[in-house]
């Protein structure tokens, strides 16, 4: 294996590019809202946020359906 510095200034060429891209401004919005919201804490918070307020809306319906079914 011949150690040659042309190899090496490839190498740190290619790594700088890597190093200074800005991953975050590539990507769409939605997909950057998406993965702010739900992934991690956060998304684990916003699921449950979600569960409870459509277990409350579907109780509120139910609750106002048998007012108006059983109201005689």
């Amino acid at each position: 294996m011949d150690s040659s510095g042309s190899s090496n200034v490839q190498y740190d060429r290619w790594n700088e590019d890597n190093i200074h891209m800005n991953v975050e401004a590539s990507q769409p919005t939605a997909r950057r809202i998406y993965n702010r919201v739900c992934v991690g804490r956060t998304g684990m918070v916003v699921k449950t946020a979600g569960a409870i307020a459509a277990l409350v809306a579907l109780y509120f319906v139910g609750y106002v359906t048998g007012y108006y079914v059983h109201r005689c």
